[in-house]
């Protein structure tokens, strides 16, 4: 199947955008969440690296390109109604640009959101 015919395949909303999911693949663990446009996803495929659009630069970027904190693709995904992407990964140190281990550190308490960490399913460093 050509890039195009593949491609073609997402449901891509009307900004040629698709959510994307990274997830651990040994453990599971949810990493985190961004934007694909085709010439990122058309990347990820052909360097075997998460590459994402970022909305708020208007531009791609390779996760780990400034922090060396890279995503390793081992399985590309889409979901059931074409709209979404799973990339199942090996993550290397923190996937969220705050330092955490994940972007979803943030639990909802008392109608607060609080910082808790880990999230359930990942480990500290050392564990």
């Amino acid at each position: 199947m050509s890039d195009a015919q593949w491609l073609e395949q997402v449901a891509w909303d009307g900004r040629g955008l698709v959510p994307a999911v990274a997830q651990e693949a040994d453990t599971g663990e949810v990493l985190m969440h961004a934007f694909m446009d085709r010439d990122a996803l058309t990347a990820t495929v052909r360097n075997g690296l998460a590459t994402y659009w970022s909305r708020s630069r208007g531009a791609p970027w390779c996760k780990g390109e400034t922090s060396g904190h890279y995503q390793v693709v081992e399985e590309i995904r889409l979901d059931c109604d074409n709209d979404t992407i799973l990339l199942r990964v090996r993550q290397s140190g923190p996937a969220c640009h705050t330092g955490q281990r994940n972007c979803f550190f943030q639990r909802l308490e008392g109608g607060e959101w609080r910082g808790v960490a880990p999230a359930p399913g990942c480990q500290e460093e050392g564990e």
